[in-house]
């Protein structure tokens, strides 16, 4: 069962901690639900931090731009923001790629979700290596270890160093892309 903002503290927590050393931050945040973690940032920091938000779900946000947040970061200007926001219900693989493919440069927050029978995308998989054909033969073989096959990904892209809160098939990390 979906929930929102589950583990709350963690992810404010998480995001205070690596906020830029600037004043005035831009988030970017893709999933952004009715907003409850950054208005909670932003009453717990100092900073002036501005958002721009992305909701799929019509009406849960009346101040996100509306839509698949997936065209929006293949066309938006990516420099603009310090911070992008990946607080998704399972893995952002796609968005993810996407930072990579146009060289973004920055922080990025992630929550990474793995249900108990959760499927890993099969693009991160042929990511690390696996066939098509070895996931279509026993696609279950291959959805263990979640966390771990995200983490291998990461390293493949040049992500070093992962920080976060790690609870069970609930991740929510933070990477700095350089």
């Amino acid at each position: 069962m979906k929930t929102d903002n589950s583990h709350l503290k963690q992810k404010v927590e998480l995001r205070i901690k690596y906020l830029p050393d600037k004043t005035k931050i831009k988030v970017l945040d893709c999933f952004a639900g009715k907003g409850t973690i950054w208005r909670q940032v932003k009453k717990e920091s100092d900073k002036q931090i501005q958002i721009i938000s992305i909701e799929k779900e019509k009406g849960k946000n009346k101040s996100a731009l509306e839509g698949d947040n997936v065209k929006y970061l293949l066309s938006m200007d990516l420099t603009k923001f310090d911070i992008i926001d990946l607080d998704a219900y399972g893995i952002p693989f796609e968005q993810l790629e996407i930072l990579f493919k146009r060289n973004y440069k920055g922080i990025v927050f992630i929550t990474a979700i793995q249900s108990i029978i959760g499927k890993i995308p099969n693009g991160l998989l042929i990511k690390l290596g696996y066939t098509q054909k070895m996931i279509n033969k026993i696609p279950s073989l291959f959805n263990r270890n979640g966390i771990e096959k995200v983490k291998n990904y990461l390293y493949l892209c040049g992500i070093e160093y992962i920080k976060g809160y790690f609870i069970g098939r609930k991740n929510y990390f933070v990477i700095n892309i350089k």
